[in-house]
């Protein structure tokens, strides 16, 4: 019986004329080109190619190693447990010592908030391709995390025909529709009331163009649509 054919996949978005360009590299690569997407400013390209098999040689040795781990494991445990008792004194001495250095809740919260200040991870992200990815790197590494950025309002339109709540792209920076760098960052189906707004003059409507202090949740990155998908937690007026 032959074995079905495994794909990987790959989205890249290209500037208008450089398709033939980028399609030529892909296909030097081993990539084939399945679907091709033209837009007003960019293409949207979808590739595919064939995952080579895992020799059963190099699995047979993976599988040898884990036995030798497991059981180096269970020699280390059995030689633990003899140093319990002598290590509880000290243990309980270093947790009371911890207790004393852990940092306020509020503490914990701003330094778990991802900035390009404290990442250059999610610096190099807000400056990087919109379908790259690093886009999916990032959003698989630190789901449920927070991240904070000067962004503004690419896009915004009704959701689902509702006129109370929106869909709205964001970007990194203050070129409103015009940004061409970093993340499709979107809001889905959310209302000016979940925006959080707050800071200085805060307007009483949304406008395409408009600047913000964006901190969000991140939720996930659809590499087929490129957008990069945020819940809002605050958005600050600047």
């Amino acid at each position: 019986m032959v074995d079905e054919i495994k794909y990987e996949y790959k989205v890249v978005q290209t500037v208008r004329g450089t398709d033939g360009l980028v399609i030529s590299k892909m296909q030097k690569d081993g990539w084939e080109l399945v679907e091709q997407l033209p837009g007003r400013l960019r293409t949207t390209l979808n590739f595919r190619r064939a995952k080579r098999p895992l020799p059963w040689r190099l699995i047979g040795a993976g599988a040898a190693f884990l036995v030798v781990l497991a059981a180096i494991i269970g020699t280390g445990v059995a030689l633990g447990d003899g140093d319990k008792e002598k290590g509880a004194s000290a243990s309980s001495s270093a947790a009371s010592q911890k207790s004393s250095a852990t940092p306020s809740v509020g503490e914990q919260a701003t330094a778990e908030v991802i900035t390009a200040e404290n990442s250059p991870e999610f610096a190099t992200l807000l400056k990087a391709d919109p379908c790259g990815e690093a886009n999916v790197n990032f959003a698989t590494k630190h789901e449920g995390q927070t991240v904070a950025f000067n962004g503004s309002v690419r896009h915004m339109a009704a959701h689902a025909d509702d006129q109370t709540r929106y869909d709205f792209l964001l970007g990194p920076g203050d070129k409103g529709p015009q940004t061409t760098d970093g993340p499709n960052f979107k809001y889905e189906d959310v209302n000016t009331g979940n925006l959080h707004l707050n800071g200085k003059d805060v307007p009483a409507t949304i406008a395409v163009g408009d600047k913000f202090r964006f901190i969000a949740e991140v939720i996930e990155f659809n590499a087929v649509q490129c957008l990069f998908r945020l819940a809002p937690v605050s958005t600050e007026t600047r």
